[in-house]
């Protein structure tokens, strides 16, 4: 418990599904409850969209299948229905694709709204296209850029296929079979409309045919008029202090305002029945009342208690839970968590028992031991993973417990359970190598160095086990062992491969302990010469250079220097030219035709360099393999090279240390031949086999006993995936090279068409490597165009050959007739089928049942390969055990060697270990145990890599842990685990957290109590509240209507509730931006963010700090760009993750789809030519960044009118001090020549504002209370100046109106202007980056307190830090640390300081007080006021320049004689002796305080009566009340 705050969430608390949430607050006999709502900024989206989107991400299948589903849906009668009726359809048309689990998860993400930013985004999409009106046209196709109404015009323009194809995105959605189509089709439509259907047949036919694209794009024809309501954040009922006396005493009208009853309530309190005893002794009323409102006082006290009445609060809080029935234990939990202050005196006569202290200490000792876990600490375990509750939202718990329950329901579904269930969800492929290699000991690699034989590594100590030997960090061991092999592969005459072999052959030349290789990657093309192709030449000059040095050691080495010198006098790519001139100017007396020309020796080497290419799974050029093992692309460059080699070198030598440590690598060992067995080492690579990305899965959880012979076309084409899939598994006979039973766990589908020659040589390479292996089994699943006649001679052999023939007799046929040359043979008929008998083939019965074959299977095929795999007709794809490596292209290889991979990598990674669950069975519940193993596997597939699952076990469980059974115990359940402790801010988030989830899941539920044995702390005895949202922390959230103060809720004070509405304003993008070269971040470098049709909506500057940044988006498709200046001048975008770029466009495209975090990481590099340009000068003048664009909405004046311009920020939070805001504003207004109520106040006096808002970085130390980090996590900073502000701000001031904070008895306020402050905005700085004023001491009997803290705003980041002040001596500057630290120099006070941003960006001020703030407010007992003191605790660093005394004067420290020629009034709390409220000192202290006080009053007061008047003269129609009722924004 921290501070002396606590935190009262109540029902307002965070993860309810409620469309609104409430605390009803109870007091003399009067309900006064205290409601919020938080409406998204875009209008309400149809659920029937959102449940769309959810089943998109269960498959490609299951959407298309709902939407077909939708298609058959009366949709006229569907529009009609209510919400509710259309909530219940849209569940009965999910139904028919989801299991029950599924279904509750589905209600759950309806019910957060989780899928409405997906709809969002696609009508933000629709409108930057520009479409025709949904009046004119419901429904819209784009085909290549040409919009078409009409669907009879669409097939027409898609045979056409003219135009440029539309932009596509990761999130749409494509229609099977079409995506390999050249013509892209976009329907923008609406789910279930008529003009949806008719367009939507037509381009499924086109799609299914591979002539065209379709991609389905959501149009909502008509936007409904109220926001999306959401849920998923938490609010806070914060308890504070009132000894500030900081109250705003405007009466608060609440006519007009829907209001809850107001009812006196037969409430009982403390035994008396109040409503009883006054109707019996009516004449003691007031002492009745008198005695009511004691009793019901003190049932809330919360007085200070002794400190031994607050040691054993959490156990009393445990024993509280644990005394109830279990049935009511976890509610008893949530409410003892959320309203912990207004029970904390009633726990203190709660008896602990023993028996429950001793299990929690126990318990404690376990947990600490196993996971870390200590006292007082909180985790979630779902399952065994442990979800971080500090990044844990509701939406990123739906993704999990979405994701499990698709493994838990798929395995249950197979007939697993139990033990067995349990250990194959803990089965992670993640427990393999993560990343694999290729061996390196081929011929094709050209060594250019040896470390263990080679002369210059001769002192070297040989030993292995010099590895273990102490070194300095980071240092490498020079060790005469080939631990580091390090190839490149590369053509050599391109610019980029010259760096990386510039760079190794440094790596040689300076003796670093890598042995280098280098294989030339040339055109593989015999025909080509050295004088055609200059690669050609180099590995001509390097081979003849070479064995004219044969059998001297640095032979290669030689040949190599040969290329560096090439690459110094070549400038760009190599030519011919280049290397034939330098070649005969270092060997004159060599022919150059012998070496280059057409009888050359010496262009030997290529086919071998050409085959490690394609055994290296090598796509682009060049490549670098340490110990095998390819390193990043994105690595490879002159730049980044080096460090990831270093890397790579160091992650090495800790593995080869601990293999040493274990007795795995001795001196007994050949280094480079142990390296080459390792697990990861593959005999062959290839990405779609190794890499996850381009995978999808294929459900195999349906349920059929049918084949697929005994079911009709039709009925079988209705059939959803799943069941489709089980029809297929039900019907399948496998190839494989034995007949006998035997464990296969690899199971390998070969798609193709195999009357094409690619079909052919893919299945056969297939059937090839069934003689290697017998834990294999391949089927030939055909996809045809059974469009384009029937199946050709090889279709129908293969099918009769695996369908009727022995599988091992199957494997030899095929494996001779799918020769390229027999099949070629065949196709002429030059041979017949007999030619090929083998034993075990009855030729005359297979040529029988070749000739009866009912062609209708492979229509089915074609069905399922459509449908279900995504395929168009004729493409090719692999399917291992139910994942689908992709689809291959035209050109693309997947021979022999890729299924050894294949079945390496997969037993590797779950084979072995399903395989051994699998057999510990005492029976298999369903079909054969190699089924078995592919559909286990293909479920497993489908989850993401975890770090492990935890086994919770406890020493006790009987006394201190709550304990929920399931709530189907016949139904497979999650095992979930909490540990918090009761009365800790953790409990409140997670008792919600588990509410929920016991309603949406089945779920075995233990809260383990990890109670806090002492406490020492207590909340203040108050009753203000004030209400706080803790929402994701991605969401940019503000109040958009409350006439009640939410920072000062006096309940007393209110009538009948306090109710708020939020709005969802923006959702984050961040991300972390570096240079390409240095790793640096590019401190001062400017992002804009817009579309096509307005390119800056909103900017920002990339920090030093990590290279954060971050704008505020909402959900759609952006433009992520440089901002136009010196930004875009000096840097290019080289690379970037996270994005959604299209492939081969060169806008960075980011689309907004969800409420989660979205982060991107962009690598910029410097232009040609500007290596050495600084993007931050001293005379840089570049617009833009935060600050600037702060201003970008008020004028488009330029830099001449710069010298008017005065820039003034200030901060208020709190009805009070935005009050205090409007009167400094006008008080600024009057003597300077230059939230709802701000919009009136600038049309009256003539200025204009902006609201800025600026997230709290995640990584930055947050504050724990609101008003410590309210300006930093919201940043409601009213801006304002004269009118004629520029574009280009170069200098501003803040001048503050401060924010109440906790438990501060001294606080400033803000201020009151009595001079021009344009004199101040041209106070000379000299060369500081910002001016303070200094704190004046003139007032001689100050004692005992220091005021005037406040908030130091960090100009350029938007920043706020603030802490509270505690007592000290009076000119506490003048002695102890600040005389010491200052060394003379003044101390300043933060209320009123002006900056020069420009100075403030050259310097990175605001990166290094944000460093300096980083490690100072982790340490509560660090510098006391870090708003006030950061600054001048970082003098030396930034400097302060003194700004005139007169310019701000406050009363603590300012006589009274200085006041008649202040500038600045700072409203300070008023004398220690005297503690009256703040808006009788602000009267006291300034005469002026009233006049502008009813000044504004009146202005508002008459905006307010012509509002209510130009209301009363509209027409309302009339509306039965029972039924409508007033709807407020």
């Amino acid at each position: 418990m921290r501070g002396a705050v606590y935190r009262a969430i109540g029902v307002l608390s965070a993860l309810l599904l409620l469309m609104g949430q409430g605390s009803w607050v109870t007091g003399q006999g009067k309900v006064k409850p205290i409601t919020t709502h938080l409406n998204a900024k875009w209008s309400d989206t149809p659920l029937l969209l959102e449940a769309a989107e959810y089943m998109a991400e269960e498959s490609v299948a299951t959407f298309w299948g709902f939407v077909e589903a939708v298609a058959a849906m009366d949709y006229q009668e569907y529009t009609k229905k209510t919400d509710k009726e259309r909530f219940e359809a849209t569940l009965t048309a999910a139904s028919h694709f989801l299991l029950p689990s599924q279904l509750r998860i589905l209600k759950f993400a309806l019910s957060v709204r989780a899928y409405s930013p997906k709809i969002e985004m696609f009508r933000q999409i629709v409108m930057g296209r520009g479409l025709p009106s949904a009046e004119e046209c419901g429904a819209v196709v784009d085909v290549g850029g040409e919009l078409v109404c009409d669907v009879e015009k669409v097939v027409e323009v898609v045979e056409a296929g003219e135009g440029e194809a539309a932009v596509v995105y990761e999130v749409d959605h494509h229609y099977p079979g079409g995506e390999s189509a050249k013509v892209v089709a976009v329907l923008y439509g609406e789910l279930g409309s008529a003009e949806f259907l008719s367009f939507h047949r037509v381009l499924k036919e086109l799609a299914s045919a591979g002539k065209v694209d379709y991609v389905l794009r959501h149009r909502v024809k008509s936007a409904l008029s109220r926001g999306v309501r959401l849920s998923g954040y938490g609010v806070e009922l914060a308890i504070k202090s009132t000894e500030y006396k900081a109250q705003d005493d405007t009466k608060v009208q609440e006519e007009g305002r829907e209001q809850v009853e107001d009812v006196e309530q037969e409430v009982e309190v403390e035994g008396f029945v109040f409503s009883k005893l006054e109707s019996l002794h009516p004449e003691k009323k007031d002492n009745l009342d008198q005695l009511r409102k004691h009793l019901e006082e003190s049932q809330h006290e919360m007085a200070p208690m002794k400190v031994w009445q607050l040691q054993h609060l959490s156990l009393q809080a445990a024993q509280r839970i644990m005394s109830a029935a279990p049935d009511q234990q976890l509610s008893i939990f949530v409410q003892t968590a959320q309203n912990f202050p207004f029970v904390a005196r009633s726990l203190t006569r709660v008896k602990v028992d023993d028996k429950m202290k001793r299990e929690i200490l126990k318990n404690q000792n376990a947990l600490s031991q196993q996971m870390d876990v200590g006292p007082t600490d909180a985790s979630l375990f779902i399952n065994g993973l442990l979800l971080d509750m500090e990044y844990t939202t509701i939406f990123t718990l739906l993704d999990h417990i979405r994701t499990e329950d698709r493994v838990i329901g798929g395995l249950h579904k197979l007939g697993l359970e139990g033990e067995a269930l349990t250990t194959l969800l803990a089965l992670d492929a993640s427990d393999g190598p993560q990343e694999y290699g290729i061996d390196i000991r081929d011929s094709a690699v050209m060594w250019m160095n040896n470390v263990e034989t080679d002369k210059a590594y001769r002192k070297w100590p040989s030993s292995i086990g010099e590895l273990l030997r102490p070194t300095y960090p980071g240092m490498l061991r020079s060790i005469r062992k080939n631990f580091h092999n390090l190839v490149i592969v590369a053509d050599p005459s391109k610019a980029s491969s010259a760096e990386l072999i510039r760079m190794v052959e440094s790596f040689v030349t300076h003796t670093a302990p890598f042995r280098v290789g280098l294989v030339m990657a040339v055109d593989p093309d015999e025909s080509l010469r050295g004088f055609d192709d200059p690669a050609m030449a180099l590995l001509c000059a390097f081979n003849y250079i070479s064995e004219n040095l044969a059998g001297r050691e640095d032979a290669n080495y030689k040949a190599l220097q040969f290329l560096i010198d090439v690459y110094a006098s070549s400038q760009g790519d190599v030519t011919v030219g280049d290397v034939t001139s330098l070649f005969r100017s270092k060997y004159s007396s060599t022919d150059v035709e012998d070496v280059f020309g057409e009888d050359s020796d010496y262009d030997v080497g290529r086919l071998l360099a050409q085959e490690f290419v394609e055994k290296a799974g090598i796509t682009t050029l060049p490549q670098a393999l340490m110990n095998g093992v390819p390193l990043p692309e994105k690595h490879l460059n002159a730049d980044e090279f080096e460090e990831v080699v270093l890397m790579e070198v160091m992650r090495t030598t800790q593995a080869l240390q601990k293999a040493v440590y274990r007795g795995e690598l001795a001196d007994k060992h050949e280094v480079v031949d142990w390296l080459m067995a390792l697990p990861s080492i593959m005999p062959r690579l290839n990405e779609r086999i190794l890499s996850t990305k381009s995978s999808s899965y294929v459900d195999m959880t349906g349920e059929s006993n049918q084949r697929l012979t005994a079911i009709s076309l039709d009925d079988f084409s209705d059939l959803k995936a799943s069941e489709m899939t089980s029809i297929m598994t039900n019907s399948f006979r496998y190839l494989s090279t034995k007949s006998e039973p035997a464990i296969r766990p690899l199971t390998v589908w070969v798609v193709a068409d195999v009357d094409t020659e690619e079909g052919r040589a893919l299945l056969l390479d297939a059937v090839k490597y069934l003689r290697e292996s017998n834990s294999v089994r391949v089927f030939a699943l055909h996809n045809l165009d059974v469009s384009r006649g029937s199946p050709g001679v090889f279709s129908r052999a293969v099918e009769v050959a695996q369908s009727t023939l022995a599988p091992a007799v199957a494997r030899q046929f095929l494996a001779k007739v799918l020769v390229k040359e027999n099949a070629w043979k065949i196709l002429e008929g030059a041979k017949k089928w007999s030619d090929f008998e083998i034993t075990g083939l009855d030729m005359p019965a297979f040529q029988s049942r070749l000739s009866s074959l009912n062609e209708e299977v492979f229509k089915k095929y074609s069905i399922y390969c459509r449908k279900v795999l995504s395929l168009s007709p004729g493409a090719r794809a692999v399917v291992a055990n139910g994942r689908m490596l992709g689809t291959l292209r035209p050109t693309e290889k997947f021979v022999q060697e890729d299924f050894g991979l294949l079945e390496k990598y997969f037993q590797s990674t779950l084979g072995e270990k399903i395989t051994e669950v699998l057999e510990a069975e005492d029976y298999l519940p369903k079909g054969n145990i190699n089924d078995m193993i592919m559909k286990v596997a293909a479920i497993l597939h489908t989850k993401p890599q975890s770090k492990g699952r935890t086994n919770i076990t406890l020493r006790s469980e009987q006394y201190s842990v709550i304990k929920i059974p399931p709530r189907d115990p016949d139904m497979p359940a999650f095992d979930i685990v909490a540990i918090c402790d009761p009365v800790s801010n953790a409990a409140q988030k997670l008792g919600p957290l588990l509410l929920v989830l016991q309603e949406v899941v089945n779920a075995n539920i233990r809260v383990v109590l990890n109670a806090r044995e002492k406490h020492s702390e207590m909340p203040l005895k108050s009753h203000i509240l004030t209400q706080n949202y803790h929402p994701p922390e991605n969401w940019l959230v503000e109040v958009v209507d409350s006439l009640h103060d939410l920072d000062n809720i006096k309940l007393e004070s209110v009538e009948s509730g306090v109710h708020s509405e939020f709005e969802l304003e923006y959702l984050l993008l961040e991300g972390h931006c570096f240079e390409q070269s240095s790793g640096n971040p590019p401190r001062g470098l400017q992002f804009t963010l817009g579309n096509r049709k307005q390119p800056v909506m909103v900017d920002t500057i990339v920090m030093a700090n990590l290279g954060y940044f971050q704008l505020k988006a909402n959900p759609g498709a952006w433009l992520l760009k440089l901002r136009h200046g010196r930004s875009d001048d000096i840097y290019s975008i080289a690379s970037h993750e996270g994005t959604d770029t299209p492939t081969g466009s060169e806008d960075v495209q980011v689309v907004m789809s969800s409420f989660k975090s979205h982060v991107v990481k962009i690598r910029v590099a410097k232009k040609p030519g500007k290596q050495n340009v600084q993007l931050l000068s001293e005379d840089e003048d570049e617009g833009g960044g935060l600050w600037n664009s702060i201003t970008s909405t008020f004028t488009s004046g330029g830099a001449d009118d710069q010298d008017g311009t005065v820039n003034i920020f200030s901060v208020a939070s709190g009805h009070l001090y935005e009050r205090f805001l409007r009167i400094m504003m006008v008080s600024v207004l009057r003597h300077t020549k230059a939230n709802d109520a701000l919009p009136l106040l600038a049309e009256q006096y003539g200025f204009e504002y902006e609201l800025v808002q600026y997230k709290w970085p995640r990584w930055l130390h947050q504050q724990s209370e609101k008003h410590a980090s309210s300006g930093a996590t919201r940043s409601y900073s009213s801006t304002y100046s004269s009118r004629s502000t520029s574009r280009k701000l170069s200098s501003s001031m803040l001048i503050r109106s401060c924010e109440e904070a906790d438990l501060t008895p001294q606080r400033s306020l803000p201020q009151i202007v009595r001079a021009d402050v344009m004199g101040l905005n041209k106070e000379e700085l000299d060369g500081a980056p910002y001016g303070f004023v200094p704190f004046c001491d003139s007032r001689k009997d100050m004692e005992g307190f220091r005021f005037c803290s406040g908030y130091v705003l960090l100009a350029i980041t938007g920043y706020l830090l603030t802490y509270p002040p505690v007592p000290l001596d009076p000119r506490f500057w003048k002695h102890g640390y600040w005389r010491n630290h200052l060394a003379n120099r003044k101390y300043h006070i933060s209320a009123l300081f002006v900056v020069d941003l420009k100075r403030f960006r050259h310097i990175a001020a605001g990166d290094r007080l944000r460093g300096q703030y980083q490690g100072l407010s982790q340490d509560p007992n660090s510098l006391s006021n870090l708003d006030q003191d950061l600054p001048n605790n970082m003098i030396h660093q930034v400097r302060i320049k003194s700004l005139p005394q007169d310019w701000l004067w406050c009363e603590s420290w300012c006589d009274d004689e200085s006041k008649k020629t202040a500038k600045i009034i700072d409203l300070v709390m008023q004398q220690p002796h005297d503690q009256g409220a703040k808006l009788v000192a602000a009267q006291r202290i300034i005469s002026e305080w009233t006049e502008y006080d009813t000044e504004i009053k009146n202005v508002m007061q008459g905006f307010k009566q012509s509002k209510t008047q130009q209301h009363a003269q509209v027409q309302l129609p009339i509306t039965n009340p029972a039924t409508t009722g007033p709807y407020r924004r």
